[in-house]
């Protein structure tokens, strides 16, 4: 579960970070010590202006869709803990930037552009660890029977022509479901896979699940760094090794 739960926090984890000691270029340091300075100061708003929308959280809470939510939701994300984490540190010893990747605060706990706005934070609260266990909760009894047993969700997708689901079972044991972009969960899905297995894709947080069944590979590729018109995810059918379908995918919140 703990490995599912690092991929969902937007996906931007400590499985993919360097192994190396924090190292902050120089002309960054004004721009990260800018960021410390307003979480010090307390200023939620100012904060809030700090932030590039949504701000993705662990599936399936909901992202926080804009400055007024973010100042609602203000401690369900930064809690004391991570409060203290960015208050107590020093951006040329605990900040290193990871070419376009971004800055990250120690091992990923948080990430911020070259601009020094927020784009990722992973880190979770026992507020969020609540109602992330009372929305899975809602989901085991809202989706299709058949798929309902589940360790932990995943993520949620969408292409042009089909919707996916992938759920943890267990022991690194990954399942695919997919339906017609029109059906709804609570219906059967037209395919089940199970087995599946999950790949980090370099150090940047890009990963990916692949599923098979006989000469079919199913890869769902989750793109949480790209260039600039690179889509949140990607599906990719082959079949005896030949591509047969490739279609970008956004990532949704069943719940919303």
């Amino acid at each position: 579960m703990k490995k599912t739960f690092l991929v969902f926090l937007l996906l931007f984890t400590n499985y993919f970070i360097y192994a190396q000691e924090p190292t902050l270029d120089k002309k960054y340091r004004s721009v990260v010590a800018d960021f410390i300075k307003v979480v010090k100061s307390g200023n939620i708003q100012k904060l809030s202006i700090k932030i590039t929308y949504p701000l993705n959280r662990a599936y399936p809470i909901p992202p926080i869709k804009n400055q007024q939510e973010f100042v609602k939701r203000y401690k369900e994300v930064f809690d004391d803990n991570l409060t203290e984490k960015i208050v107590n540190s020093k951006p040329e010893r605990d900040w290193s930037d990871v070419g376009w990747r971004g800055i990250m605060l120690l091992r990923g706990d948080l990430w911020l552009d070259t601009d020094g706005k927020l784009v990722a934070v992973n880190h979770q609260s026992k507020l969020e660890a609540k109602e992330q266990a009372r929305l899975i909760n809602v989901e085991k009894k809202n989706v299709h029977p058949s798929i309902a047993n589940f360790e932990q969700p995943v993520l949620v997708f969408e292409t042009a022509q089909y919707r996916i689901r992938i759920d943890d079972l267990g022991n690194d044991n990954y399942r695919y479901a997919s339906w017609p972009v029109k059906s709804k969960m609570s219906d059967k899905p037209k395919l089940i896979l199970t087995n599946g297995k999950f790949k980090p894709d370099g150090s940047g947080g890009n990963h990916n699940y692949q599923f098979k069944s006989g000469d079919y590979v199913y890869t769902c590729f989750i793109i949480v760094m790209g260039e600039k018109d690179a889509p949140p995810a990607q599906l990719v059918i082959t079949k005896a090794g030949k591509e047969i379908l490739s279609q970008p995918a956004k990532t949704i919140n069943p719940l919303l």
